[in-house]
């Protein structure tokens, strides 16, 4: 009787403490992160907090900024949120804040930015407020921009990033599926697959890829063919094959072995992100109970037909925390993150 009964608990303590484990070790926990620097030293420190996302004009010399000041709306308080422009044709870079319509509550996530004509681009940005979410619409003319609308749909459930496909369809990620604190819950820690991808045609939103877990940045290849899609929760990159009429048909996953965030497209068609290595050590510093979390930025990049990556920057915290999204441009690398107090340029070559 007393070996059945320690049996009977026995094997469920078991099972709890190898699911703990598995929790820990498929989240990065167990890592060792050392700095690691293959582009080149801190050029430039900006002193702006939470500058999660950022968007790219390379032939008009311009940058995007999404900022939210996290750690200082999980205390409670009004912390700086909105977006910045940084002109990239004079140094030092100089964000300067965008203007907004005085109706307009903007506290930013996913940004995504394409050109549409000479001198004008379509912005898009997700946006929370109060547990709403919607997508804004700007519009860029020269270096003026101009709000244009908002997009709401039940099918925005937790928006996270969004990229456009042309001036009037985009792509947009749900970094989970489930709305109650349970399924929430499930989708962070148990690693449960039930985000999502949706896709906006011009007139309406539908779910075209589901049985995600945490889908964070989107990037279009540079054939524009192909869809990349980053899970975070499972260390990967998924690529889909984009179709005609919008759906998405899954060709393969690609291991990236960090937290994949945001997905940056540069000039020679290298695919950047900002990425978290140990995703329960994240976890506590989104929540306030550690003081850092690491970073690190990965370059992904055809070779022999196969996706590889390269780790280009690593760090455990000191120099900057929870890095969210790379982008290079020219000798420069921008770097930013969740919720650290300031953002990161490196430059090659400079002392």
């Amino acid at each position: 009787m007393l070996r059945k009964i320690s049996l009977f608990i026995g094997i469920p303590l078991l099972v709890l403490l190898l699911f703990v484990l598995y929790t820990f070790w498929s989240t990065g926990f167990f890592k060792t992160i050392t700095p690691e620097n293959n582009f080149g030293p801190i050029y430039q420190t900006i002193d702006l907090p939470g500058v999660e996302d950022m968007a790219i004009s390379r032939t008009d010399s311009f940058m995007i900024l999404s900022v939210d000041d996290r750690a200082k709306r999980r205390s409670g308080s009004s912390g700086l949120h909105g977006l910045y422009w940084v002109d990239l044709r004079h140094e030092p870079f100089t964000p300067q804040p965008i203007n907004l319509p005085s109706d307009l509550e903007l506290y930013p996530h996913g940004i995504s930015l394409i050109q549409t004509g000479p001198n004008q681009h379509q912005l898009a940005v997700i946006n929370h407020v109060n547990g709403n979410h919607s997508i804004e619409l700007f519009t860029i003319q020269n270096d003026t921009v101009r709000y244009s609308k908002s997009l709401q749909d039940p099918n925005l459930i937790s928006p996270n990033d969004l990229v456009w496909i042309d001036g009037e369809r985009f792509y947009y990620s749900n970094d989970h599926g489930s709305r109650s604190k349970w399924g929430i819950f499930s989708e962070n820690y148990l690693g449960v697959a039930k985000a999502n991808v949706g896709y906006f045609d011009g007139e309406n939103f539908r779910i075209v890829a589901e049985g995600m877990a945490y889908p964070n940045g989107l990037v279009v290849d540079q054939t524009r063919k192909n869809l990349l899609v980053a899970s975070s929760r499972k260390f990967l990159i998924r690529v889909f094959e984009i179709q005609e009429n919008g759906d998405l048909v899954l060709l393969e996953d690609v291991p990236t072995d960090t937290g994949v965030d945001n997905l940056e497209l540069d000039e020679d068609g290298s695919i950047w992100s900002g990425a978290h290595p140990d995703l329960m050590t994240f976890s506590a510093y989104a929540a306030g109970k550690k003081p850092k979390a690491p970073s690190e930025i990965i370059q992904l990049y055809i070779s022999d037909q196969k996706l590889k990556q390269e780790t280009v920057w690593k760090d455990p915290g000191e120099e900057m925390s929870a890095s969210s999204v790379a982008i290079p441009f020219g000798d420069y690398l921008f770097l930013g993150n969740v919720m650290d107090s300031k953002m990161l340029i490196l430059k090659k070559g400079s002392n």
